[in-house]
Formats: C-alpha cells, sequence, structure tokens
C-alpha cells in the first residue's frame, strides 16, 4: 500500500522501498492549460552547477542516464526513470518541478500527484490541487535529496514566474533568445519497464543479460523513432548573456600603453636632445624618484625623471611617453586625468544596490524549514500543513496570510515549567505564508525527527512543529539541591530548531563522556544521564537550579550523541 504524504512531510527511501531503481510519475492538468515538467539535479549548494543535470523535454536524459524523462504513460502526464545508484555524487538534490506554458496560474489545476513506484508497486503519493495555490506559474513539486542516504520530501510550494524565472532561481542561465521547442513526439508504444495505460503500477527489473545500448528502453517495432539529437540543440541556458559592452564607450580612456623598448627615456619628448647635466639651472630629482642617476663625468649624460609641477617645469600630458603620477607602465586601475567617471565597477560587474545585495538573497528550497543563514531560519507554512509553534517574540519577518496567537502551557503546565525550570513562553504560527524566526543572534540548528527523539533544555529551544509530542523529563541525582535536573523531551514526526551560542560541538558517548550542565544544551534520548559529582548547597538555590556546576555523565550504546555550546548559561 502506498504511503500517502502530505506538504512537507518527508521520509528516507530505504523506508519506502529497498530498491534503487525507481519510476516517478507526476499528474497534473487545468482547462486550457500546458505544462512543462522538469527536474533539476542539484549540487550541495542547491545550485545547478552543471547545465547536463537539468533533465527537461530539449534534454531528456543526464549523460550517465541515472535520470531519464519517459513521457506520458500509465495516466501520468509525464514519467522519469531516477537510479540512485548511479546518480554521481556532486549531485546531492533532484527536485522535480512543473510551469505553465503560456497563459494561467496555478490555482486553475485539477487535483493531481506525484508518485514513486518501485518493484512494480507504488510506494508513496503526494496528492495536490489547485486550492494550495493562488497566482503562482510555477510549483516546486517533490525532492529526492542526500541527507546521509537518500530521503523524498513531498514540497507542494508555488512560486511566481515561468520555467525561465525557475531556472534562475536555481542558478541557471537563460539564453536571450530562445527559440519555440517542437512538441516531443509522441512514441506509440510505452518502454518495457514502463507501466501499461491503467493505473498499474510500473515494474523495474534488472535484465537477465547485458542489455543492447538503449538497455531495452527503446519502444516496440513500429514505433515513431524518436528525433535524432541536432548538433546543437537549442536550450534555455545555451550561453550566457552578455553584459558588459564590446566596444569602447565614448570618452573612456584606454589605459596606456607599455612603453616600447626605443621609446625615448622618461620625461623627455620624441625628437628632444637630451637634458643638460647637473649644475646648469636645473634641479635634480633625489634619489628613488625614477631610475638612479650616473654620476657625471663616466661618459655619459645623466638622465633625470621630470620633476613634478612646482619645480620650474610643468608637466608633460600623458600619451606623451610619461606615465601619469603614481602608476607604472602598463598598470590599469589608476584614475583618469581627464575626469572620466569614477567608481564604474571593476572586473565587468554590475552596478547597483542588487548587485551589492545578490550575496544575502533569501534561500529558493522548497523544504518545510529553511536555514538563510546561521542565525536566521525560514519556515514555511500552507495549507494541510501543522501549526507551528515558536518563542514569543522570535518572528523577525513573514510573508503571506499568517495568524499569531498566545500557546498557553494551561495551569499544570505553568506549575510543573516555574518548578522545573523547563517552561517555554510560545506563540502558535498558521496560515499560509513564511515566517523567519531568530532570537538574538543565536546559532541555529534545524533537527528533523523521524519518529525518534531528542532531549533538549527549553532554553535552547527556538521553534518547533506542533505535532511533535513534547514533555519535562527528570534526571535524578543525589546532592542536587530539589532532588532532580530536568530537561525537555521531543518525540514524534517533525523538526525541532536549536539555537546555540556559538558553534557547537557534537560528541559520541562513551563511558568517559562528561558534560557541564550548565554548557550541554542536547543529547539523544537513548542515552541516560546521571550526576557525577556532589553540589554544595547555597543559599539561593531552588529546584532546577543548583547554583554550582553539575558534571553530568552519558552512558549508553552507540550512536548515541552529546551536543555541547561553547557557553554557559
Amino acid at each position: 500500500m502506498a504511503r500517502e504524504f502530505q506538504r512537507g512531510h518527508k521520509a528516507r527511501i530505504s523506508d519506502l522501498t529497498a530498491g534503487t531503481d525507481l519510476y516517478v510519475g507526476v499528474q497534473i492538468t487545468g482547462p486550457g492549460l500546458t505544462f512543462d515538467i522538469s527536474c533539476f539535479g542539484l549540487d550541495a549548494d542547491e545550485r545547478l552547477t552543471d547545465d547536463r543535470y537539468f533533465v527537461f523535454f530539449n534534454q531528456p536524459k543526464s549523460p550517465e542516464e541515472s535520470i531519464q524523462l519517459l513521457g506520458a504513460q500509465a495516466g501520468d502526464s509525464e514519467s522519469f526513470r531516477v537510479t540512485l545508484d548511479r546518480i554521481p555524487a556532486n549531485i546531492q538534490k533532484l527536485s522535480f518541478t512543473a510551469t505553465i506554458d503560456g497563459a494561467g496560474q496555478m490555482s486553475q489545476i485539477a487535483p493531481g500527484y506525484v508518485r514513486i513506484v518501485a518493484g512494480g508497486e507504488e510506494v508513496a503519493r503526494y496528492s495536490f490541487n489547485g486550492t494550495e495555490f493562488s497566482t503562482e506559474r510555477a510549483v516546486m513539486l517533490g525532492d529526492f535529496y542526500l541527507k546521509d542516504v537518500w530521503r523524498f520530501a513531498a514540497v507542494g510550494q508555488g512560486f511566481d514566474g515561468g520555467l525561465d524565472a525557475l531556472l534562475k532561481n536555481f542558478g541557471g542561465e537563460v539564453a536571450e533568445e530562445e527559440p519555440a521547442a517542437a512538441p516531443p513526439q509522441q512514441q506509440s508504444g510505452a518502454p518495457s519497464f514502463a507501466p501499461p495505460a491503467q493505473a498499474t503500477p510500473p515494474a523495474f527489473g534488472a535484465p537477465a543479460t547485458p542489455a543492447p545500448a538503449q538497455q531495452g528502453y527503446a519502444p516496440p517495432q513500429g514505433a515513431t523513432p524518436p528525433p535524432a539529437p541536432a548538433p546543437a540543440p537549442p536550450s534555455v541556458h545555451a550561453a550566457p548573456t552578455i553584459i558588459a559592452p564590446l566596444a569602447t564607450p565614448p570618452g573612456t580612456m584606454q589605459p596606456p600603453a607599455a612603453p616600447s623598448p626605443h621609446a625615448p627615456p622618461i620625461g623627455q619628448v620624441p625628437g628632444q636632445t637630451a637634458p643638460p647635466p647637473p649644475g646648469y639651472g636645473q634641479p635634480t630629482a633625489p634619489p628613488g624618484y625614477g631610475q638612479p642617476t650616473a654620476p657625471p663625468g663616466y661618459g655619459q649624460q645623466p638622465q633625470a625623471p621630470t620633476p613634478p609641477p612646482g619645480y620650474g617645469q610643468p608637466a608633460p600630458p600623458p600619451g606623451y611617453g610619461q606615465q601619469p603620477p603614481g602608476q607604472f607602465p602598463g598598470q590599469q586601475g589608476a584614475p583618469s586625468p581627464y575626469g572620466a567617471p569614477q567608481g564604474v565597477p571593476q572586473g565587468g560587474g554590475v552596478p547597483g544596490v542588487a548587485a551589492a545585495l545578490s550575496a544575502f538573497r533569501e534561500a529558493p528550497t522548497g523544504q518545510r524549514w529553511t536555514l538563510q543563514n546561521k542565525k536566521l531560519i525560514r519556515v514555511d507554512l500552507g495549507a494541510g500543513d501543522q501549526p507551528v509553534l515558536a518563542r514569543q517574540g522570535s518572528m523577525v519577518l513573514y510573508q503571506g496570510k499568517v495568524e499569531f496567537s498566545y500557546k498557553g502551557a494551561g495551569f499544570a503546565g505553568r506549575i510543573v515549567g516555574n518548578a522545573t525550570g523547563q517552561e517555554m513562553q510560545l506563540m502558535r504560527c498558521t496560515g499560509r505564508g513564511q515566517v523567519f524566526l531568530a532570537d538574538e543572534a543565536t546559532h541555529l540548528h534545524p533537527i528533523e525527527l523521524q519518529g525518534d527523539a531528542i532531549c533538549v533544555s527549553a532554553e535552547n529551544v527556538l521553534a518547533f512543529d506542533e505535532s511533535l509530542q513534547h514533555e519535562v523529563r527528570r534526571i535524578e541525582g543525589h546532592g542536587i539541591p530539589g532532588g532532580a535536573l530536568f530537561v525537555m523531551q521531543f518525540q514524534g514526526t517533525g523538526t525541532v530548531v536549536v539555537k546555540t551560542h556559538g558553534t557547537p560541538v557534537v560528541l559520541p558517548v562513551t563511558p568517559t563522556t562528561f558534560a557541564d550542565c550548565n554548557a550541554v544544551v542536547a543529547w539523544s534520548a537513548a542515552a541516560q544521564a546521571i550526576v557525577s559529582s556532589q553540589v554544595r548547597m547555597r543559599y539561593n538555590a531552588y529546584p532546577g537550579h543548583s547554583g554550582e556546576s553539575v558534571n553530568l555523565q552519558f552512558r549508553g550504546a552507540p550512536g548515541n550523541f552529546i551536543v555541547v555550546q561553547p557557553f554557559e548559561v
């Protein structure tokens, strides 16, 4: 039975199927709408650094054929074959997208889906419909991404602009003139591994013998063969757009050329005799001002460099064999002596505010939780998503229709929070849009839970999915004022965002692992934490806070960990 995904849900591919030869089918339709369905192969920075891994109607496969465009079949508007164990190491993410070719918007689409089929059985399906979108003309449907292992994420994020804008969003280049591409020829027969015309899922089986050049995926006899690739097929990123002018604008000075070895000495006009020796009424430049002057009397007339203005001789303008002051022959970048515009960007860069701020633009990933930088995170809310609980006052910006409400812990919860020191002042974020969260410029770390659990101090929690279960956990210990220490335990499927002061360190749990309870941030719930030293009673001690540094010893099986920050609370 196929696992149903909701928008924002993720899972390991290995939890869905043991196979790596997958069929990805996309069904998306709308009255009067035409769609371009593509796959972007992105690097670790989620950028399209290799155009050969942009698989679409005009480039139907990657170089090693780990990603192949198969066409419409088995009720799917478009389909792909993805062989995960053949994808090169530099490709860390596959983003499946759909864009509208022509007029229209995503709110007009009928109910559709993205499905994964392995071994002839449908193992995952993410369904969507037009009510989840508005005026968008593109949508990021789903992702295969590598995080230790390959995983699948149901994205469903709308995107303004068409295929060109989506390509630029991933770092690709769009040609200035894009010829209209001919629609692909419809094959009369489906490939041998493809699903039948009914809704029966496809089956991928390894051939008993090595496949020929087409690997058994060619259409049957009598089918129209696909057109031979042209020598240079048109592509939306075939050539970069030239920004800098080819010709030198009027009024711009050309950089002075290096002097010829046959040119007269510096400071001497062609045809002019050598300057008189020192002592004839012309001051001599001090040593080090140019080329040292040979002492008179050695059979060679001394040649003094042209003195600066004010020494009785005006400086000749550039172009008469003399470089501008402060510039060596052949050197560029010196100020123009004729009032050329200053502030022209060097290296042909694009001037303006947009260029200066381009390094800080919003991260474009379509995941539910996305780090914008080390200290700012964005959560995408949408129809069907669970609300997000965040620390009160942590919202710095939001887009869309988002509502914020107070999240109370109740009377009993407040008593427990005050008694244990694990009280969290929270707000609930609901609606459709994006919320940006931060707290006092601390470092943020989203931790995705897949049914497992983690222990985190309430002081270090910024936000989490409301679907996660959280409770106060007691750490027993003798000699601790109040009898125990406490921590928050989160469990379930979702994400919790942990904040740290500085860059933390993650250490494996060993029998000799100890940590200061004021510096430890989190640890795996399966690890056992015990107090390893006695603490002294203080007058101002109260439950949950000893007033002293308490060392905790951690024990557990291999695979457990602790997170420690370079800061003591």
